[in-house]
């Protein structure tokens, strides 16, 4: 029984509902989610539509082809924002990508490859390739980024690279003035961090693929997939964390959320340094 997370029944009948509801009306299958992440979905959504019960709620996805797909998106809604874990950037700064470097200038390996995978709307992936950029002015050094999200909104979006105020809160004065433009009231990426990352949608539960088309076989120094896994069953994540590692160099890292540290641990990942949420297999 260690380690297994006790759901209430009737919770699982709840969203057992909800499951086999939406598989009936659109085939779609929730059943990959952990129940807890579903069942903070629901409760949001039963306040957010003045719903009496869960039951009322239930009538209503029956009911309005809108609320389903709006349940729906609520599921896989991102939340991104730049230098996200200070404590982790800071690590990836001062230790892991210049050991990156060093390992790969003292192989044959042309170029530092990384994969941010579930990149959201793009903030992660502007962060690493602005560390990047930093260490090739002291160092030169290739890379290529490949940024990967299952939703083809959050992709166009990073693509664009259009940020509003309240979506730079981290970025220092400093680094919005060399790596942004300000036009009206958005700040755009500038193309000199665009043309090293290569966006594409990709589902990390894709079966055929363990890693994206476009890297051709991996190989990747560094994986960025932070705050996803907690949205998934145990067998889910175990899923997506053999995918991950098997995509890995010889050596390589894998980074996640703050909040997923426990579940690497636990999985027999080996944390380079306390509390930072980099990982080695």
């Amino acid at each position: 029984m260690t380690g297994m997370t006790l759901v209430p029944v009737k919770m699982k009948e709840k969203n057992q509902q909800i499951t086999d509801l939406l598989f009936r009306l659109q085939g779609i299958d929730l059943s990959k989610y952990d129940e807890l992440f579903l069942n903070k979905a629901l409760q949001a959504k039963i306040a957010e539509k003045n719903c009496k019960s869960e039951a009322e709620y239930v009538h209503l996805l029956d009911q309005s082809e809108a609320a389903v797909t709006d349940f729906i998106h609520s599921l896989s809604i991102s939340y991104s924002e730049f230098f996200r874990n200070s404590l982790t950037f800071s690590v990836l700064e001062k230790i892991i990508l210049p050991s990156i470097i060093y390992k790969n200038n003292e192989s044959s390996r042309k170029e530092i490859r990384i994969w941010s995978a579930a990149c959201a709307s793009g903030q992660e992936t502007y962060s690493l390739v602005m560390l990047l950029n930093e260490c090739s002015q002291k160092e030169n050094i290739n890379y290529r980024i490949f940024a990967t999200d299952s939703s083809e909104n959050q992709i166009e979006k990073a693509k664009q690279g259009n940020y509003q105020p309240f979506e730079i809160g981290q970025l220092t004065q400093k680094r919005l003035q060399q790596w942004f433009d300000k036009q009206n009231d958005g700040y755009f990426v500038k193309n000199e961090l665009k043309r090293h990352v290569e966006f594409s949608n990709f589902d990390l539960l894709d079966k055929q693929y363990s890693c994206p088309p476009s890297s051709i076989f991996g190989d990747f120094d560094l994986i960025f997939c932070a705050n996803i896994l907690f949205y998934y069953k145990p067998e889910i994540r175990k899923k997506i964390l053999k995918k991950l590692s098997k995509s890995l160099s010889a050596n390589g890292f894998l980074v996640t959320g703050d909040t997923e540290r426990e579940m690497l641990l636990k999985y027999g990942f080996r944390e380079v340094y306390p509390q930072s949420a980099i990982f080695r297999v």
